[in-house]
């Protein structure tokens, strides 16, 4: 199992008060270069690739995500928002991609768009604790064409996150979830909702 590498921009450590619990980081950086067991790529529902951190995985994994991507998409017609799916890693220096598809944000219905993020991020922890990674490098879901409010989708992330853990005490192989933001503002967002989290 890989661990979490030590390419990094700016780094904030935050050791998790939860039984057991994994080590969360958070990271300003390019996330296709970080090592751990799984990366997660914020897909569309056809797993096509795209635009953004979806076009940039499949650019640094090569063909084969996009081939097995085809195959899934196969079986199971489409992903649907909020849920998530497993293929290999390709060329980048992880062992799996998990592919979630976030909401496309709306005015009108914001608090399901709330609860489909918060389920990016639950189901794709619970796809990685199946596969018993150790490690797992989340991007900013939704935030980037698909319009989600970035303060808004940080403090989702971070809290759905932090209930994921709170739920599998040492139930879990994850030792490590690292947030790799692509920007600074993303970054300092992520910073703030967590430690937001860690004061109440």
């Amino acid at each position: 199992m890989r661990r979490g590498g030590r390419q990094r921009i700016q780094r904030l450590r935050c050791d998790v008060i939860r039984a057991r619990g994994p080590v969360l980081t958070i990271e300003k950086g390019d996330i296709t270069r970080v090592t751990v067991d799984v990366i997660v790529n914020a897909a569309n529902p056809y797993l096509v690739g795209g635009g953004g951190v979806d076009g940039a995985i499949h650019a640094a994994g090569g063909p084969k995500i996009m081939e097995e991507c085809q195959t899934l998409i196969t079986e199971i017609g489409v992903c649907t928002p909020g849920s998530a799916v497993a293929t290999s890693a390709g060329n980048l220096p992880a062992s799996w991609v998990i592919h979630t598809v976030g909401p496309i944000w709306s005015n009108a219905e914001q608090s399901l768009h709330d609860d489909t993020l918060a389920s990016c991020y639950r189901t794709s922890l619970d796809l990685a604790s199946q596969l018993n990674a150790g490690s797992i490098a989340f991007p900013n879901i939704s935030t980037g064409i698909y319009g989600f409010p970035k303060d808004r989708a940080a403090r989702i992330a971070t809290t759905a996150t932090l209930e994921w853990i709170a739920e599998h005490p040492g139930a879990t192989a994850l030792e490590s979830v690292r947030f790799v933001c692509f920007d600074g503002q993303n970054f300092d967002l992520c910073q703030n909702a967590l430690a937001a989290i860690s004061h109440t």
